[in-house]
């Protein structure tokens, strides 16, 4: 920690060893912020980062909900997966090329989902297990580790008492009541596997993996010396309940050393983002946030809104909270500078101005109605307005405006009156602002029930670009600090951190974050809590936020558990679900078929869940819109990779990812019967309930029959709060289905006899339909004319003739 007399106070080393107290007015003129920085030049960088590449290969095991507010964004970015099921396939959607932070094809909303390890992962490089077998354990209570095998496992020092970003140490909280190890024959094996693990245990920095019987990874951890960390493990009488859990269950442990504790603190993170272990805190929802992206690739740069990897050359602007911040955003920048949204493509083929020109919003550099230098200018003044220079790019702007004006110019001076406008509304519309946030991320914690929540706000160049909220998911027994710290490093692990992290109290190991956080920017980075000032109301503000939608999120979840319950008694279900997937059809007359599958828990709609079949053994020209045969094929596919899971499973249910309680299919009795007889043979019979909604005779709305097996039609109460429930999961099924089935059928619209030919890509494509108007056109071109096609080879215009010319 870099220390400064004249601008940090240092907490006492007692302060320390507790979570600081959230940021309150203090009383004193004279107390300062309390700062942690990190040196990125500290450590290997480069060694590090082929150590993360190296782990951060699988995407992760369970999906996330959206955060607080955010549901919007998924349908409007377009991130619910389509053709993600498949016999064979893992369940990535079709298209998009698995990521870090891909969610896995099936997940339980509201629950942290045991992680089962991938196969890749068995024997993964780098990694040491060491094999527990049944070690006998004499120590009755379990006290001190050091008393069973005093030279493998001393007693830990002062380091290994200090808690972890993402364990509380086994010494925090009150101790339980001491019980013989003899009265739990699960706790004494799982601390005799620790002890076993030690005796060939290196005290140097690195990651440790505790595993149960079954090989999946229950929790991850890090640790300045391995072996003092694990010990502290075995003394029983000084763990949390929740660590007691843990130590019962575990079988194996796996170790792999690092250079330092900060590059075992990075790769804990990424390794808890991409396994998701149930002891470790977890954050639920890690959507990547979208920028403004001004392209540097064009001599007339384009301004879009960019999500995910930035491997196009330009200038990136954000974090923004939402996409719907970034389009209003965009739409007003567009407004105010004129610049261009239209791909490269498009731009190239313009012969006159589109309908950005006509309403004002495009300054038409496509038909040279701008020249380059002048274009250039106006994206000097947007680079300069989204740094946060708004008021000198305003003040130029209005000095025009009246130089204009002077020369009797109104035309002019009237645009500039509206770009003036334009600038108004945007700044306008960035929400709260303090004076002396420029790069900063501003980050408070608020717990209540047993749940927390931490609310982020962005600010970059001043502007503030939004918030969202966030409610991770962590045992029972995890402080206030320990959560954030454990949020910090999983936050982070995928995204550039600020050169400045405001916090409203101190995480766990706070020095150690910031040094490993600097090392992930490639710059300094500090953690501040603040005392007085304007970080202080930014901090204050964020805390309130975050109460306030803890408190929103608890009435939800409480409500969410009324309805689940009701839907346990209307199904005669054991329990209440904990999973509900329904399905429903779309297609016109078989054509661009799909059936999608939509998900709903404890915590709502689980749209990193949501999957879209794309129906593929009907044919439509012979079955027209069978929708039997589509469910049944869907159905097929469906309980066919669970059953394949649950053998690998060993038959246990609380096992398998995206176990469904309740599969309900849209439509009548037919339907039920094609889900009833899929289901016996797939072996599941009596594991899943199967039911169907239908609605009533005149398609009215509230006069909705229930289909059970065994049991005749029923319909339930028009008021009842269940009925609306089932009609909303209903109705989201069939949204989504509706929606997948257009983008279907739009993407085939798009697509001409040309793309079936081998060797004629994009390029190709749009010389010959530049050529030759269409694609008919080129059918009945000749080889002659075909060959005369810019681009177009002898040998490619021979392909192509052949291609509709098979005969010659």
């Amino acid at each position: 920690m870099t220390e400064r007399p004249e601008d940090i106070h240092r907490p006492a080393a007692a302060e320390t060893a507790q979570s600081a107290p959230a940021a309150t007015p203090s009383a004193e003129s004279g107390a300062e912020d309390i700062v942690w920085e990190g040196d990125a030049a500290a450590l290997d960088t480069p060694a590090l980062t082929r150590l993360l590449t190296r782990r951060a290969a699988a995407p992760e095991d369970a999906a996330m909900p959206a955060a607080d507010g955010d549901a919007e964004d998924d349908a409007e970015d377009g991130d619910e997966t389509e053709d993600a099921e498949d016999d064979d396939a893992a369940g990535t959607a079709s298209g998009d090329a698995p990521t870090a932070d891909a969610p896995s094809e099936d997940a339980s909303p509201g629950r942290p989902q045991r992680s089962r390890r991938p196969r890749h992962e068995q024997g993964d490089p780098g990694w040491v297990r060491l094999e527990a077998g049944e070690a006998e354990d004499d120590g009755a209570d379990g006290d001190d580790a050091a008393e069973d095998d005093p030279d493998d496992a001393p007693a830990a020092p002062a380091d290994a008492a200090e808690p972890t970003s993402a364990a509380p140490e086994a010494t925090d909280g009150p101790a339980p009541t001491a019980r013989p190890l003899s009265r739990h024959p699960q706790l004494r094996t799982g601390r005799g596997a620790i002890l076993a693990a030690l005796k060939t245990m290196p005290d140097s920095p690195g990651v440790y993996r505790m595993l149960d019987g079954h090989g999946d990874v229950l929790y991850v951890g890090k640790a300045k010396h391995l072996k003092r960390r694990v010990a502290s493990y075995t003394r029983i009488n000084q763990l949390q309940p929740r660590l007691m859990r843990m130590v019962a269950e575990t079988r194996t442990m796996e170790i792999v050393t690092t250079a330092s504790e900060a590059e075992a603190l990075l790769l804990e993170a990424n390794l808890i983002k991409r396994l998701r272990p149930r002891f470790n805190v977890l954050l639920r929802d890690d959507k990547s946030f979208p920028y403004i992206l001004i392209t540097g690739d064009h001599d007339f740069p384009q301004i879009l809104k960019h999500r995910g990897a930035r491997n196009r050359k330009g200038e990136y602007f954000g974090p923004f909270a939402s996409a719907g911040a970034v389009n209003e955003t965009l739409a007003v920048l567009e407004k105010a500078f004129l610049l261009r949204n239209c791909s490269d493509s498009v731009f190239e083929s313009r012969s006159r101005p589109c309908l950005q020109y006509q309403i004002k919003r495009c300054s038409a550099p496509c038909c040279a109605y701008v020249d380059r230098e002048s274009y250039g200018r106006l994206v000097a003044e947007a680079r300069d307005f989204l740094r946060g220079r708004s008021a000198g790019v305003r003040q130029a702007m209005q000095d025009r405006m009246a130089e204009a004006a002077n020369d009797l110019d109104f035309e002019t001076a009237a645009v500039y009156r509206d770009r003036i406008k334009a600038l108004s509304r945007v700044t306008a519309t960035q929400g709260i602002n303090f004076q002396g946030l420029e790069d900063v991320d501003v980050v408070a914690i608020a717990e209540e029930g047993g749940q927390s929540c931490i609310q982020v706000f962005f600010f970059r160049g001043g502007q503030n670009y939004g918030n969202r909220a966030y409610f991770p998911a962590n045992e029972a027994g995890s402080t206030a600090a320990e959560v954030l710290s454990a949020f910090l490093g999983q936050f982070y692990a995928d995204k550039l951190p600020p050169r400045e992290v405001v916090l409203d109290r101190e995480p766990d190991e706070a020095d150690l974050v910031a040094q490993a956080l600097s090392v992930r920017a490639g710059h300094k980075v500090r953690l501040t809590v603040p005392r007085r000032g304007d970080k202080l109301q930014a901090v204050t503000h964020a805390a309130t936020n975050a109460r306030e939608a803890l408190g929103r999120k608890l009435a939800e979840t409480s409500s969410q558990k009324r309805l689940l319950e009701g839907t346990r008694t209307v199904f005669g279900l054991e329990r209440a679900p904990q999973r509900i997937e329904v399905y429903d059809n779309a297609h016109i007359s078989g054509t661009h078929a799909v059936c999608g599958m939509i998900v709903a828990g404890p915590e709502g709609f689980d749209r990193r869940s949501y999957r879209s079949f794309t129906i593929r053994d009907i044919d439509p020209a012979k079955a027209g819109g069978d929708d039997y045969a589509m469910m049944r094929e869907v159905m097929r596919r469906r309980f066919g990779r669970l059953a394949r899971e649950l053998d690998e499973a060993g038959g246990e249910t609380d096992r398998v990812a995206g176990w469904p309680d309740l599969v309900l299919l849209d439509g009548g009795e037919g339907q039920l019967q094609t889900g009833t007889e899929e289901l016996e043979a797939a072996g599941l019979t009596g594991r899943i309930m199967v039911a169907a909604i239908a609605k009533g005779p005149d398609r009215d709305a509230g006069r909705e029959r229930f289909f059970l097996p065994g049991r005749a039609p029923f319909r339930l109460p028009e008021r009842d709060p269940v009925l609306y429930f089932l009609q909303r999961l209903r109705d989201e099924a069939h949204r989504f289905a509706g929606g997948q089935h257009r983008a279907k059928r739009s993407r085939a619209i798009g697509t001409s006899a040309l793309d079936e030919i081998p060797g004629i890509g994009p390029k190709r494509k749009k010389a010959l339909l530049h050529h030759f108007g269409s694609a008919k056109a080129v059918e009945a071109a000749s080889l002659t004319d075909i060959a005369r096609v810019e681009g177009i080879s002898t040998a490619v215009a021979r392909q192509i003739y052949g291609f509709f010319h098979p005969e010659g």
